[in-house]
C-alpha cells in the first residue's frame, strides 16, 4: 500500500523585466507608479505585482516518487501555501494513495469539504486544493507509466495542442504589429489583444494587426473586465466589425446577466472562464459562454475535467487559461487540452514560458505552433528544485 509521506508548499517570488512583461498575459496593463511590490493596473480594476509570483506544491510518496503541483497565484502566494500546509497536508500525510483518477476525485471531494459549511468554497481556498490536485495526478501517471493526457483520454490524447499568442508587449503599434508578424511567420494563426488603454488604441491597433497580418489571421480581444453594460454592446459591434474570433472577460465575473444580454445582443461569441474555480461558480455564465476559459491553477485537473463536460453539454470550446505559471501549470494545462476533444488552442505566453523553462531540466516546447506533449510519465516535467529555491526572492 502506498501512502503520502509529506506535502510541501513552496511560495515563489522571481524577479522579472516587467516592461517586456507588460501587455501580455499575467501582466496586461501599465502599473501606477508606486513603492509597493503590489500596485493598481493603471486602467484594469485589479493589482499586480511587479515580480512573477506563484505557489508550488511538492508531495512526496513513501516509495520516493514526489509529484509536482502548482496554484494560480500571482499575488500573496503565501496565503495557498499556508492553506496547503495548515488545512490540507494533516488530511494528506500518511495517507493511501491510488494512483487513478476515482481516487483522485474522491481526495478532491473530501478537501473541498474541510471548509465548505464555513462558506469557503472559492478564492484562495481552491487554489491550494488545485495546487495539491496537480501533484496527485503527475504521481498518479508516473506511477502508471502513462502521460497525464493518456491517463485521462486513453489513446485518444493528441501528442501536440494548437497554441495561440497572448498578447503583445507593449511599445508603438508598429513594433507590436512587427511582434505579431514574427509569430506568424513561425506558424501561429490567432492572436489575443489586451483592452488595457483607450477604446480608440484598441480598434486602431485592431485595423493595423489585420493590415500586417492579413485577412486569415484570427484576433481575438480581452477587455479585463472593464465593460459598462451600457456600452457594452456598442464595443462589441465594433468588434463584429473587425470580425474578432472571441470577446473575453467584458464584465465582472459575478456580472452573469450582464453576459448573457451581451451575447445575445452582438455576434462576437464571448469566453470567460479563468476567474471561477467550481462548477457551481461557472453555472450562470455558462450559457452566455462559446468559449470556456478553466485556469488549472484554480480548478486543478479534477474540476476542470468537471467543467469541460459542462462545456461540451453546452457546445461550447475549451481555451485553458494560462498565466503566471511555472511548468508543473503549465505542463498540466498542455497534457489537459491534449485529453479534450473540444480544445482548438492552448494559450502561449512566450515571456511566462521561458521562466518556467529556466527551472525545468527539459524545456516545454512549442514547436510550429503547436505546443508539444511532454512525453514522459506524469505531467512530464523534472523540476531544478535546487537553482528555483536559490532564485526565489523575498
Amino acid at each position: 500500500m502506498t501512502r503520502i509521506q509529506s506535502v510541501e508548499a513552496i511560495p515563489v517570488r522571481l524577479p522579472r523585466d516587467l516592461e517586456e512583461a507588460t501587455g501580455t498575459a499575467g501582466s496586461p496593463s501599465v502599473l501606477r507608479s508606486g513603492v509597493t511590490d503590489y500596485r493598481w493596473s493603471a486602467s484594469v480594476p485589479a493589482i499586480y505585482s511587479r515580480h512573477f509570483e506563484t505557489a508550488l506544491v511538492k508531495v512526496t510518496l513513501d516509495n520516493g516518487l514526489t509529484g509536482w503541483g502548482e496554484a494560480q497565484a500571482p499575488l500573496a502566494p503565501q496565503v495557498a501555501c499556508t492553506i496547503v500546509e495548515r488545512l490540507l497536508a494533516p488530511l494528506l500525510v500518511e495517507a493511501e494513495f491510488q494512483p487513478e483518477p476515482g481516487h483522485i476525485e474522491k481526495t478532491w471531494h473530501n478537501l473541498y469539504g474541510t471548509m465548505r459549511v464555513r462558506g469557503q468554497t472559492g478564492g484562495f481556498m481552491l487554489d491550494a486544493i488545485s495546487g495539491v490536485d496537480l501533484a496527485l495526478w503527475d504521481l498518479a501517471g508516473q506511477m502508471r507509466q502513462q502521460p497525464v493526457s493518456t491517463l485521462i483520454a486513453g489513446a485518444m490524447a493528441r501528442t501536440k495542442v494548437p497554441a495561440y499568442l497572448s498578447g503583445l508587449p507593449s511599445g508603438s503599434f508598429a513594433d507590436r504589429c512587427r511582434f505579431a508578424r514574427d509569430y506568424q511567420a513561425q506558424g501561429f494563426g490567432c492572436f489575443k489583444l489586451f483592452h488595457e488603454a483607450a477604446e480608440g488604441e484598441l480598434f486602431q491597433l485592431l485595423d493595423e494587426l489585420r493590415d500586417a497580418l492579413g485577412a486569415s489571421a484570427q484576433l481575438a480581444v480581452d477587455a479585463l473586465w472593464r465593460l459598462e453594460e451600457s456600452r457594452a454592446a456598442a464595443f462589441g459591434r465594433q468588434l463584429d466589425r473587425r470580425h474578432a474570433v472571441w470577446l473575453e472577460c467584458p464584465f465582472m465575473p459575478e456580472e452573469a446577466e450582464a453576459h448573457l444580454r451581451l451575447a445575445e445582443a452582438i455576434q462576437t461569441p464571448l469566453a470567460a472562464g479563468e476567474s471561477y474555480r467550481t462548477r457551481n461558480e461557472i453555472s450562470p455564465v455558462l450559457p452566455a459562454l462559446r468559449f470556456v476559459q478553466p485556469d488549472l491553477g484554480r480548478t486543478g485537473i479534477t474540476e476542470g475535467l468537471r467543467i469541460a463536460a459542462m462545456a461540451t453539454q453546452a457546445n461550447a470550446a475549451v481555451l485553458p487559461h494560462v498565466s503566471i505559471a511555472l511548468g508543473p501549470q503549465i505542463a498540466a494545462a498542455i497534457h489537459f487540452a491534449a485529453a479534450l476533444e473540444n480544445a482548438p488552442l492552448l494559450e502561449f505566453n512566450p515571456s511566462v514560458c521561458r521562466m518556467a523553462n529556466l527551472f525545468l531540466e527539459s524545456p516545454l516546447r512549442v514547436e510550429e505552433a503547436h505546443w508539444q506533449v511532454p512525453k514522459g510519465p506524469g505531467l512530464g516535467i523534472q523540476m531544478k528544485e535546487a537553482e528555483l529555491r536559490a532564485a526565489i526572492r523575498w
